[in-house]
């Protein structure tokens, strides 16, 4: 056990749009510290999803793609008397975001556009339709919480 909990780094909002999420979303996608070239590539992709869909806003289409791919119920593995089970558990909040902003740049990272800004752009589009392989994820993980309902009571 910890002798104390971990204390909350403050995370300053974006420039553009002044939310803590954006900034919060573009660490994740950030590789080896280049924090400015992931700003460029979430903005770029913001754009692209504004060109692509009309009369959509780019930072709304995005936030309907984060709350369509944040789980609610997830599996946790736990040994009860030598078998492994999969007991569905409710996801914390921090978490869920963490998972859906995760999923989302995993998988995008995947696709098969040219550019990364690209490959965002056309998961967020699919994960705000309710389509993609991030939502897919998350409607894996209903169903496997779903199928290990009964192991509910081991719950700790």
């Amino acid at each position: 056990m910890r002798r104390r909990k971990a204390k909350k780094i403050a995370i300053l909002p974006d420039p553009k749009f002044q939310e803590v999420v954006v900034t919060k979303f573009v660490n994740n996608l950030m590789l080896d510290g280049k924090k400015s070239l992931a700003f460029r590539i979430f903005y770029e992709a913001l754009e692209i999803v504004e060109k692509k869909i009309e009369d959509a806003n780019g930072l709304e289409t995005w936030k309907k793609a984060i709350e369509n791919v944040t789980p609610s119920v997830e599996v946790r593995s736990r040994r009860v008397g030598g078998a492994t089970f999969q007991i569905p558990t409710p996801v914390r909040e921090e978490r869920k975001a963490s998972l859906a902003m995760k999923w989302l740049i995993g998988y995008s990272r995947k696709r098969n556009e040219k550019t990364m800004a690209q490959r965002l752009a056309s998961e967020i589009i699919a994960a705000s339709k309710e389509e993609g392989a991030a939502f897919k994820k998350k409607e894996d993980t209903l169903r496997m919480a779903e199928a290990n309902k009964a192991f509910s009571h081991f719950r700790f």
